[in-house]
């Protein structure tokens, strides 16, 4: 049985990950050094950014995709960094070899990326993708997943950092979020199944502007 879309990770290169923790994830760095994730932030356009409040927030309604991406969808169009991370990763979940071509997927999933190039780590998001040669037995296989998003948090590293320090989010206004759901997979011959999914993001979410997606963490911080 082929793996799941989401299990081709390789964490963040080098560069990525030292240019995103500079811009942000000093206080987070002091208690998570070693695995160095993300910088993070809460978007509400609201004044004096103090611990994020909207983790609850429930995921939106995604645009129906393009022929140019297949069956990915396009990003939503929001300001909040809970809401846009659980509609990313049900995204990154989820997939249909029958319809979408392995160019197809990539093209859908940069869509999500920040345009801040200084900050965008689309190395460690094209990361979760196989390889052409792979995708194409995938499809022999009529592979395809749907990935759920039912919970998203700010991990707790990050809050405690947002406390100490409230004046860093305003940098870049990168957030970090935990999310939780499932995979459930399925190919050809009525074969399938469904595991437990989590995934830590990097999301930025500006005042007055939709969120994009920067990177995915190495580790899914709790």
């Amino acid at each position: 049985m082929l793996k799941r879309l989401s299990e081709y990770g390789v964490g963040w290169s080098p560069q990525r990950r030292i240019t995103v923790i500079a811009v942000g994830l000093a206080c987070l760095l002091a208690i998570a050094a070693a695995t160095a994730y993300l910088t993070g932030r809460n978007d509400q356009p609201s004044p004096a950014p103090s611990t994020p409040s909207r983790a609850h927030s429930s995921a939106p309604k995604v645009t129906a995709p393009t022929s140019e991406t297949g069956s990915v969808p396009r990003p939503p169009r929001i300001s909040d960094p809970v809401a846009f991370a659980k509609a990313a990763a049900g995204m990154l979940w989820s997939y249909d070899t029958r319809t979408t071509s392995h160019a197809q997927q990539l093209t859908g999933m940069e869509a999500w990326m920040t345009k801040e190039s200084q900050y965008r780590d689309w190395a460690s998001v094209s990361a979760q993708m196989p390889d052409p040669v792979l995708w194409t037995r995938m499809a022999d296989q009529k592979q395809h997943a749907d990935g759920v998003a039912t919970e998203g948090h700010y991990p707790a590293a990050f809050k405690q950092a947002l406390t100490e320090n409230p004046s860093e989010i305003t940098k870049a206004y990168i957030y970090a979020v935990t999310v939780t759901g499932w995979q459930t997979i399925a190919w050809a011959k009525g074969g399938g199944g469904a595991e437990d999914r989590s995934i830590t993001l990097a999301v930025q979410c500006r005042p007055s502007a939709d969120c994009s997606l920067v990177a995915i963490a190495p580790r899914v911080a709790p």
